[in-house]
Formats: structure tokens, sequence, C-alpha cells
């Protein structure tokens, strides 16, 4: 029988998991995916970042991260430009503007159902108590 850590660790996963399917489902009405909106606004978050920032900044490794930012790029949705000797800058383009804000309207609407259930208090708690937890680490 699972302990409450245990049970704790899963319902965090399975909130995860129904917010990303939920995401992922209304963001393909604006023609991306949640990993690409993710990349967008991460780049939007750090203009001209090299891909090593951003692979961290979007939980991927830096391989995965290039695949992705090809994709976008070849999408017309990021410039990817020269920097520093070896170094990629990536930028929004746009057109990655305007999926990047239409994705934003979607995850608001997504989020506003996801916590539908939880007071404005009991949200400000909840993003306390997983700061927290991100902070122990």
């Amino acid at each position: 029988m699972p302990n409450e850590l245990q049970l704790l660790g899963r319902a965090v996963k399975q909130a995860q998991y129904r917010q990303h399917r939920a995401l992922d489902s209304r963001l393909a009405a604006v023609g991306t995916t949640l990993a690409q909106w993710d990349a967008l606004r991460a780049i939007s978050r750090t203009p001209g970042a090299a891909a090593r920032t951003l692979a961290a900044a979007t939980f991927q490794s830096e391989q995965a991260f290039g695949t992705l930012a090809g994709r976008l790029a070849a999408l017309g949705l990021i410039e990817r430009r020269p920097g520093t000797g070896r170094r990629i800058e990536h930028y929004l383009t746009p057109s990655g503007e305007e999926v990047l804000s239409a994705g934003h309207r979607i995850a608001d609407e997504v989020l506003a159902s996801c916590y539908a259930n939880l007071s404005e208090a009991d949200r400000s708690t909840l993003l306390d108590l997983l700061e927290r937890v991100d902070d122990s680490r």
C-alpha cells in the first residue's frame, strides 16, 4: 500500500498530466503543441538565448530542444542567428509572437478550468507550497 508521500507525488503528477493534456489539445487549434508553445514562451522571456539556456527553461535536453527549434524555424515561428563563437541565438518571428499570444489566451482558459475548484487563497497556498518544494532541492 502506497504511503502518504507516494500518494502526494502521484496526485501532483496526475494534476500535471491532466493540465498538459488539456493544454496540448486546445493548443492544437492554433497550430501548435504544448512543447512548441513552451519553447516560444522561453524564447520570448530571453530573446537571443542559446539552446542550452532554453533547453533548461523548458525541461528538455539540448538535443531535444535543438530538434524542436529546428521545427519551429521551419514553421517560421523562430529565427536562429549566429552568436559569439559557436553559439546560436533564438528569436521569435512575428508569426511566433502571434502563436505565443494565442497560446497565452488558451492557457489562461485551460488553467482557470483546471483550478476552478480552488479559491484564490487555495491557489495562492498551493503555489507557495510548490515553490517551497522546488526551493528545497
